[in-house]
């Protein structure tokens, strides 16, 4: 109260002394005081422009020793008296603990490490190295009159900051308290030079003085010209400067001329209301600011890097939170929480604290921020269960809103996911970055490939990363597209994308925005009304009471398509095709170990299988499965899918001995055939196909229901197929059986005949084949691919045609492919056989198998066919099932997706016909017209100079069929090309495969429609997680389908096992949903009938007794 009596008599005195100074000559009798009777002033019109010119000169610039700046610290000392430090360089790429750098300062040297002085212009690197400063400071006693000292650091990269008890504390910005002397600082860098090294006793007030008038002048700058708010900011901060007179004393004379804008004593009001936390029942506002920290899991930086970065961020945010009691920050990506928990404990259990006081956020639900396209349905169900089971594990909460920022395109099936796992909401952003067309809502239902519904939002402050600019803020209204229905919107700020998150000065900005908007523009007409203290949670419940549970809000069908980074679906080949085989590999892997389980002594290797999960989830995340990060970041997810590779395969051949007997025994059978037992994991398919045994070929066949099967090299068993053709006509061979045929002249495919139609399926004078074009984006190498680029291609010629295989089952004909830097080897084949998968309606796969030494440098190479079909729509494979998307350009959204993602097949059909392209590691399609592509090989210099630059092994397939899409077989054939049989021979033969592999215990009839995808062991099998994991006791097996076809799917799940004595529907973390009626079949097994709408995932647990 004394304080502010005291400033109300300042401004008296004030008012005194303008009053005594003007000329007044009298007054007249009848007029209010006050008012002059003549004025001699002359006083002119403020020229705005000149004015807004003006603000820059307050605070630092040229005029930092006389302007606000020079009265930020009461004091300051570099000096050696006052801090010296030391530095430890750790050796090449290690990260050596707070313990191991301890014990190097403590000693002299250590393996002849010696400890180096440390100063202002020292250096650091080379990049990604890792150095630890010890700084002592010492304080002379006249600084013991300050209330504050801290200390400044700036090496110029990021670091964090220890206590000498080895706590993390948080990272550079700030101490705890500022009152502990010694502190270790760790960082890790690009080279960079320490430029700041010193103590500092702030002047909390000047600082405050300081956000006042940066937010003035920003109003003034952001706001319109006819702005009442921005001309008031204007006139308020040049008032601000004219009564500065440099001394510390005119500070709160200038913070009251602030309050014209913020309120009277709003501070005071403020921290009164925000003692402890926020009553978001009360708190008004339509911007919701939450703070967050993007941290990138692998990009420019690798994941070693990504672990530092968390602690470092995350550190900071709790001690923001202990200071701003209104404060709430969220968070996504199990990984990262689980990489802090095991390195910086310290920091995890505050963080876990603040979960339990609601200030922390738990949101995201998976296990990191993966690609939305490219993962297969199964690794999205992974990313969830792995994600939510974490944090269900760790915090005793589930996330409950699905959050993926920073992806390039989001799948259709995501949204009955993201709900089957627990999550009611999702929010994004990055639809924002459209190159083309501009999405049109902010809040909508997202309406995903079966149906489902998830309310959305994404922000249209247009980013993750919001530095509470005036500017940011303002968009949360201008950018609205939703305005008709609710004006909520979420305002996620902090830095991000390397992390850091909120700082001080952000919260400081967001606490004034909102004093102002309470004084001057509640409504938020011209500045939206932050809104406090609430979590995206509270958020989504505000949008859902505004309309009516979503009813009120538009509809969005259909995938999210991103128009831009489209080049993502092909950058780093090793990257893509490493997924797609360990997501294969675990699938079977899953499978056998599941059936050894529960019928043979074997134990389900359950912590191996979820580490292995994790490393591949790991190398979902949105910038290494899409080949946008630096070569670092791929050499560690090229490891980590060899490791998954090694370790699954070594499983796999344990789960197979366990189900067979006499294992390692060789068996001296009577022919080289009879010492091959081919393995069928995808065994929902039939299969009758060619392998290769040493140089001669065989025909394997095993029928549906059945895991192997047997090997036959007698011509005789093709029965009335026929055999496979070469022929030599006009310099063209041609390849044929009695399903088709193809023919190569002159370097090009010019024909490729279907025998059973009779029909030509190259378009007239048209020739298929390879093609290179010129890839040089406008921005974003690795990312992108311009719809230009196909404007400049050059036709490529197969060369050196050589028969390589000529046998009644199989005919190879290969070929070079010249390119300017690079050499490669292309073989086109085709079988006897129909190909595997295709039962019904018996159709030949022409395959390509390609060996490339990729050198070029902006260059893309792809498969074309231009087709003699005619359909307006193509079909596309994706994360369990299938898109539909134009195959014209007659709108610039059409003309937007020149290029798509896809998985397995990509289909052009018309009635009564069709042909797949079909592909065992490629995710970059399009059909334009006629025409279709398959995207092989980029070739970008950035971030990755060298991206793609090594050798590549990689298949695809061309498949004809008759009828449509719906009417053929492509499903099982995709199937089949993307499972190819194992096969077992010599020592590791088996001998005497148990009943489960000749005939398999869980199988699917009825409709073809519908696909058994997954077979694992429950979680509830076990307690604890990986690092300990415990037999329950409970036997239980999950199975996963999906409806593939778009339609109702009516279907019978057989169990063969007798133990069998429930059935249940769960969601995907294996939640109950209902308990399913089991029906005795007419063939002794058990059953349970199945009804799935279109593109219905569904997982059913069985209980063994």
């Amino acid at each position: 109260m004394t304080d502010r009596s005291s400033n109300a008599i300042h401004s008296l005195s004030l008012v005194s002394k303008l009053a005594s100074s003007n000329h007044i000559e009298s007054q007249s009798a009848g007029h209010p005081a006050g008012i002059r009777q003549r004025n001699f002033n002359a006083k002119p019109k403020s020229d705005p422009e000149l004015l807004k010119g003006r603000l820059d000169n307050f605070i630092g610039g040229r005029y930092a020793g006389q302007n606000l700046s020079s009265l930020l610290y009461h004091a300051r000392s570099s000096s050696d008296a006052s801090i010296k430090m030391t530095c430890f360089h750790a050796p090449s790429m290690s990260k050596p603990t707070f313990g191991d750098a301890l014990s190097r300062f403590l000693s002299s040297s250590t393996s002849g490490l010696q400890l180096e002085p440390c100063g202002m212009g020292t250096t650091f690197g080379p990049t990604w190295t890792n150095h630890w400063v010890r700084v002592e400071m010492s304080f002379s006693p006249d600084w013991a009159q300050y209330d504050q000292v801290e200390l400044h650091f700036d090496p110029g990269c990021e670091g964090l900051v220890f206590a000498e008890d080895g706590r993390c504390l948080q990272g550079l910005t700030g101490t705890e308290h500022g009152d502990e002397p010694v502190r270790r600082i760790e960082h890790i860098i690009s080279p960079a030079e320490l430029t700041i090294a010193e103590i500092v006793a702030p002047n909390m007030q000047a600082l405050a003085l300081k956000y006042d008038f940066m937010l003035l002048r920003e109003l003034a700058l952001e706001l319109p010209a006819q702005s009442v708010l921005g001309n008031l900011s204007l006139t308020t901060a040049n008032d601000i400067m004219d009564a500065f007179d440099g001394s510390t004393g005119c500070i709160p004379k200038l913070r009251r001329i602030a309050e014209r804008v913020m309120g009277k004593d709003w501070e005071l009001e403020f921290n009164n209301s925000y003692t402890k936390s926020v009553d978001t029942t009360t708190e008004t506002g339509k911007l919701w600011a939450l703070g967050h920290c993007h941290i990138d899991t692998a990009w420019l930086w690798p994941w070693s890097a990504t672990q530092q970065k968390v602690a470092r961020s995350w550190s900071t945010q709790v001690d923001l939170m202990d200071r701003y009691p209104e404060f709430v920050f969220g968070a996504t990506s199990a990984q990262q929480y689980k990489w802090l928990e095991e390195l910086y404990p310290d920091v995890f259990e505050r963080v876990r604290d603040k979960v339990h006081e609601n200030k922390w956020e738990i949101i995201g639900g998976t296990w990191l921020e993966m690609d939305g396209n490219m993962p297969s349905g199964e690794s999205f169900c992974r990313q969830f269960l792995l994600g939510q089971k974490y944090f269900l594990s760790r915090f005793g909460k589930r996330a409950d809103i699905f959050v993926l920022p920073d992806t390039f395109g989001y799948s259709a099936q995501l949204p009955q996911l993201a709900r089957s796992s627990g999550c009611h909401a999702f929010f994004t952003q990055k639809l924002s970055w459209n190159a083309t067309n501009k999405f049109p809502h902010t809040t909508f239902n997202w309406i995903g490939l079966d149906g489902t519904e998830i309310l959305t939002h994404m922000t249209p402050v247009l980013t993750y990363n919001s530095d509470v600019s005036v500017e940011n803020v303002r968009r949360a209204h201008h950018n609205h597209a939703s305005l008709q229905v609710t004006s909520e919107a979420m305002l996620l700020y902090g830095d991000g994308d390397g992390g850091g998150g909120p700082k001080s000065h952000m919260i400081e900005r967001v606490r004034r925005l909102k004093a102002t908007g309470q004084k001057h523009d509640p409504t938020g007409v011209e500045v939206p009304l932050v809104r406090l203290g609430g979590s995206m949670s509270d958020f989504f419940a505000k949008v859902r009471q505004e309309t009516g549970d979503g009813r009120f809000l538009p509809d969005w069908f259909g995938e999210l398509y991103l128009e831009f980074h489209r080049g993502t679906y092909t950058s780093q080949a090793s990257t893509k095709k490493g997924n797609r085989d360990c997501e294969v590999l675990l699938r079977s892997l899953e499978l056998f170990a599941t059936l050894a389980s529960i019928s043979t002594s074997y134990s389900y290797p359950k912590a191996e299988l979820e580490d292995m999960w994790e490393l591949l989830c790991k190398n979902h995340f949105h910038d290494t499965l899409p080949g946008s990060s630096i070569e670092l970041c791929v050499e560690d997810s090229d490891a980590r899918y060899e490791e998954i590779a090694r370790r699954a395969h070594a499983l796999r051949d344990e789960t197979l001995q366990a189900l067979c007997s006499n294992i390692g025994q060789r068996v001296a059978q009577a022919t080289l055939f009879q010492q091959v037992i081919p393995v069928n994991h995808a065994h929902w398919i039939d299969r009758k196909e060619v392998i290769n045994i040493g140089d001669q070929q065989a025909l394997v066949t095993i029928p549906r229901g059945s895991l192997i099967g047997r090997v036959d090299s007698d011509v005789a068993a093709l029965g009335d197929v026929g055999a496979v053709s070469i022929t030599e006509e006009n310099g063209g061979l041609t390849l044929s059986n009695h399903s088709i045929s193809i023919t190569v002249r002159n370097g090009r495919i010019i024909s490729l005949f279907d025998v059973q139609l009779g029909r030509e399926l190259i378009l007239e004078g048209q020739t298929g084949g390879f093609a290179l074009f010129v890839d040089q984006p406008a921005n974003w190498d690795a990312w992108d691919v311009e719809y230009y680029h196909l404007q400049q291609k050059t036709e490529l010629l197969l060369q050196s045609p050589h028969i390589s295989i000529s046998s009644a089952l199989r005919g190879v004909l290969t070929y070079t492919l010249p390119l300017a830097n690079s050499t490669c080897t292309v073989q086109i084949s085709l079988d006897a056989v129909p190909a595997p998968g295709s039962s019904t309606d018996p159709r030949s796969l022409i395959r390509f198998d390609l060996d490339v030494d990729w050198k070029e440098d902006h260059r893309f190479l792809k498969f074309e066919l231009p087709t003699s079909l005619w359909s307006h729509e193509a079909t596309y494979d994706i994360a369990f099932g299938t898109v539909k998307r134009p195959t014209h350009r007659n709108t610039s959204w059409d003309a937007a997706r020149f290029e798509v993602c896809g998985h397995k097949f990509a289909d052009l059909s018309e009635f009564g016909h069709g042909v797949a392209m079909i592909t065992e590691s490629k995710y970059g399609f399009a059909v334009q017209g006629s025409t279709m592509r398959l995207s092989l090989l980029r070739s970008p210099t950035a971030p990755d100079a060298n991206c793609d630059r090594r050798k590549h092994a990689f298949s695809f397939g061309v498949y004809p069929h008759a009828g449509t899409f719906n009417e053929s077989e492509v499903p099982g054939v995709a199937t089949a090309f993307n499972n190819p049989l194992i096969l077992y021979s010599g020592e590791t033969l088996p001998v005497e495969p148990s009943p489960s592999l000749q005939r398999f215990p869980i199988y699917l009839e009825g409709g073809r429609n519908v696909t058994l995808e997954t077979i694992k062991r429950g979680e509830g099998d076990w307690t604890g997680d990986r690092e300990g994991y415990k037999p329950t006791g409970q036997r239980t097996v999950v199975c996963r389908l999906f409806e593939h076809l778009g339609g109702r799917g009516d279907v019978q799940l057989h169990f063969r096992d007798p133990t069998l004595t429930k059935v249940e529907l769960v969601n995907i973390l294996e939640d109950q949903i209902d308990e399913l009626a089991l029906i005795d079949s007419d063939i002794g097994s058990k059953m349970v009938r199945l009804v799935f709408k279109a593109f219905e995932v569904k997982t059913i647990r069985l209980w063994l007794a």
